[in-house]
């Protein structure tokens, strides 16, 4: 199956082991290929970019994706969610849904799973920024 992508100037893409950075025009690419790992900048979390446990899971899952023995990365994706699991509950259910991704061997759902464990994180954040403003006031 072939996958279309659409690159702004400049943007950068990983293909494989690959970085292809863009020109200064929009590009089509036309990517042929099974079991390729494809990821758009947007959905590369860099670790200078994890500050936070969520997004830490987010890049341990990333480079198990991206990586030829995505194994090497299970025990610091599983120190991280077991620190998540104990600071925040009620994170189990997305979490759930990365395990089981992960062990079904579709790590790019546990990919897009991972991304709404960074977005829970931040709504959970959020609510406590909301409720120590409240209480400082």
């Amino acid at each position: 199956m072939s996958l279309k992508v659409e690159l702004k100037p400049n943007e950068r893409i990983i293909i494989g082991n690959c970085v292809v950075t863009n020109t200064d025009q929009r590009a089509r690419l036309l990517i042929d290929g099974d079991n390729v790992p494809i990821l758009r900048e947007k959905d590369i979390m860099t670790p200078e970019n994890a500050d936070t446990p969520a997004k830490l899971v987010y890049l341990a899952v990333q480079l198990m994706y991206i990586s030829p023995d995505p194994q090497a990365q299970h025990s610091t994706y599983f120190h991280l969610v077991s620190e998540i699991m104990t600071a925040a509950p009620s994170a189990w259910p997305i979490i759930e849904g990365i395990n089981n991704s992960i062990l079904s061997g579709d790590l790019y759902r546990a990919l897009k799973e991972a991304r709404k464990l960074v977005a829970h994180e931040k709504k959970l954040l959020e609510q406590i920024d909301a409720t120590v403003g409240k209480h400082a006031a």
